[in-house]
C-alpha cells in the first residue's frame, strides 16, 4: 500500500520495512511465517502532525545533540492543553517527567506502595497494568467490569469488598478504558474516587487515551470530580494523541506535595533527570499545533469503527462488539461462532490478522475477545472486516 492522505492533514504511511513493531516485528507475537495484517500495538499508521514534523527537523539541522534544558513552552503546552481540552487546571510544579505511560506507572507503584501490598484493577484491561503489579511483587487483585448489551460498566460492589478482604493499597484506573472503548461518567468517577479515599487507597489514573474521543462523549479527569487530591496522580502523554510514542515523553500530573515528593524522591534513586530532547519538543509542537490534525483523526477513526460494526453485523449477527466511546480500539467477541480453545488459531491462520487477544486483558469473559487498532486506513479495516467474514462463513 503506498503512502496517501487520509484526510487534509492526515498521511497514511506504508509502514513496512520501516522497523515498525507493529509492522515488523510481528514475530515476536506470532508465527512470522504467516501473512499477517497488523492490527495489534497501540499506534497509528498515520504520519504525526506537520508541526512536530518541523520541529524536530529543525532541531536536528542544528545538529548539535548535548545536553539539553527542559524549556518553559513545555510546560506551558502541558498547562494550556488540559486547561483547554479537559478544563483540568494544573501547577507548573505538579508535572513530573516519565519516559513512557507504562514506566510512570510501574515508578509510581513502586514509589507508593511496598513488595506484598496488594493493587487492584479492573479487567479486561491493559495487560501491562497487571505485568506491573506482578512484576513489582505486588499482589494482583482483579476486580471483573460487568458485561452490558453493547459496553461496560463497574462493579462497585465487587470493587470495594475486594479491596476491603485484599487490603489493597492501589489502584490502576484506565480511563478512557483500554480494550473496552469506554468512556467513564463524571458519577462513576465520583463513586469509585470516594471507594478508594474512604479505605485510603491510592488511584493511578492512566489517562494515556484522553483526547481519542468519539462525537457525543466527554473525557472527564479523575483529578476534577471532586477533592481527592491526597490520594490520586495523573499519568498522560502525547504519544497515543499525535503518534509519537518512539519520542518517549509523557507527564505525571501529582497534586499533593507528599506524594509528589515521593514519586521524585523514587525517580532520583533511579537516576532518570529527564527525558530525551526529541520527546520534550516533539510534546510542546503537537500540543500547540495539532488540534486540526487530531480533529481530523478523530473523524477518520469513528468512520473506521463505523464502518467496521456496521460490515461485521451486517454480515455475523451474533458478533458482540463494544460500543466505541473512546481510545482507537475495537473489542470484540466472537464467541457465537468460535470457542476460546479455538480464537488465536483461527483469527491468524484463518482471519490472517495480528490482533490483541482478549485472553491477554484479563477477565474471565474475554477469551473469545479480540482488540483491533482502528488508527490506520479504511483500506486495512474493511480487509480485516472481509478476512473475518469470510473465515466465519467457511466455518458454517
Amino acid at each position: 500500500m503506498k503512502d496517501f492522505y487520509v484526510s487534509n492533514q492526515v498521511v497514511y504511511r506504508d509502514r513496512n520495512n520501516s522497523d515498525s513493531r507493529k509492522w515488523d516485528g510481528l514475530d515476536e507475537r506470532f508465527d512470522g511465517s504467516l501473512e499477517l495484517l497488523p492490527m495489534w500495538i497501540a499506534d497509528m499508521d498515520f504520519q504525526a502532525p506537520q508541526c512536530v514534523i518541523d520541529a524536530l527537523k529543525n532541531y536536528v539541522d542544528f545538529g548539535v545533540f548535548g545536553y539539553y534544558r527542559v524549556p518553559d513552552e513545555y510546560f506551558d503546552a502541558i498547562i494550556r492543553w488540559e486547561k483547554e481540552q479537559h478544563g483540568y487546571e494544573i501547577e507548573r510544579e505538579w508535572i513530573c517527567f516519565s519516559p513512557g505511560v507504562v514506566s510512570g506507572f510501574n515508578w509510581l507503584l513502586q514509589a507508593y506502595t511496598q513488595p506484598g501490598d496488594a493493587v487492584i484493577i479492573q479487567t479486561p484491561v491493559y495487560y501491562p497494568f497487571g505485568e506491573a503489579v506482578v512484576n513489582n511483587g505486588r499482589k494482583l487483585v482483579e476486580s471483573e467490569l460487568i458485561r452490558t448489551e453493547n459496553s461496560y460498566q463497574i462493579d462497585l460492589q465487587d470493587f470495594e469488598e475486594k479491596i476491603n478482604k485484599e487490603e489493597v493499597k492501589a489502584f490502576i484506573l484506565c480511563s478512557p478504558h483500554n480494550p473496552c472503548g469506554r468512556v467513564w461518567r463524571r458519577e462513576e468517577l465520583v463513586s469509585i474516587l470516594t471507594i478508594c479515599a474512604k479505605h485510603n487507597v491510592i488511584v493511578i489514573a492512566d489517562e494515556i487515551h484522553q483526547d481519542i474521543i468519539m462525537q457525543g462523549y466527554e473525557q472527564i479527569p479523575a483529578a476534577t470530580v471532586g477533592d481527592f487530591d491526597k490520594n490520586l496522580v495523573t499519568i498522560a502523554a502525547p504519544s497515543k494523541t499525535f503518534n509519537i510514542a518512539g519520542c518517549q515523553n509523557s507527564f505525571v500530573i501529582i497534586p499533593d506535595a507528599e506524594l509528589r515528593a515521593k514519586y521524585k524522591n523514587h525517580v532520583k534513586e533511579l537516576r532518570v533527570n529527564g527525558g530525551n530532547p526529541f520527546g520534550y519538543i516533539a510534546c510542546t509542537a503537537a500540543l500547540t499545533g495539532g488540534h486540526e490534525w487530531l480533529a481530523e483523526v478523530n473523524g477518520i477513526i469513528e468512520g473506521n469503527f463505523l464502518y467496521l460494526k456496521e460490515t461485521l453485523e451486517e454480515s455475523l449477527p451474533e458478533i458482540w462488539i463494544a460500543d466505541l466511546q473512546g481510545t482507537y480500539l475495537a473489542y470484540l467477541d466472537l464467541g457465537a461462532y468460535v470457542s476460546a480453545e479455538e480464537i488465536e488459531d483461527f483469527v491468524l491462520r484463518e482471519c490472517h490478522i495480528a490482533p490483541d487477544f482478549g485472553s491477554w486483558f484479563g477477565g474471565e469473559n474475554s477469551g473469545t475477545c479480540i482488540r483491533l487498532n482502528l488508527a490506520t486506513s479504511r483500506e486495512n479495516v474493511e480487509k480485516a472486516a472481509a478476512q473475518i467474514i469470510s473465515a466465519v462463513k467457511e466455518r458454517s
